[in-house]
């Protein structure tokens, strides 16, 4: 498996972060601009992508005096990592159902 996906499901797990991310899809953004979407101040938005870098989904870029966001694809790697391996099981214990069924059917 790649590297503990922990940081990104912590970032996952707040519906703002996750809307952010939603208008990260768009077109990279600048705090402000992010802010406007919310009912926040800067300094919360700030914490947001914070937890949102620390988890690798987005990454800050510094320009000029701005810092803008942009949606980092590599960064859901783990956790499409992790839910691959639980899908995999899953199928495997269905499949073992499947099996046990079929066998006992006349």
């Amino acid at each position: 498996m790649s590297p503990e996906p922990q940081a990104a499901f912590r970032a996952l797990a707040d519906p703002t972060r996750r809307g952010i991310l939603q208008l990260l899809t768009k077109s990279d953004l600048t705090i402000a601009q992010i802010s406007a979407a919310f009912p926040m101040t800067r300094a919360a938005v700030r914490k947001h992508l914070a937890i949102l870098e620390d988890g690798q989904l987005i990454r800050v870029i510094p320009r000029g005096r701005e810092r803008v966001s942009r949606l980092n694809n590599k960064g859901l790697q783990p956790v499409l990592d992790f839910m691959s391996e639980l899908d995999a099981a899953w199928d495997a214990r269905l499949n073992t159902l499947k099996s046990a069924i079929e066998k006992d059917m006349p």
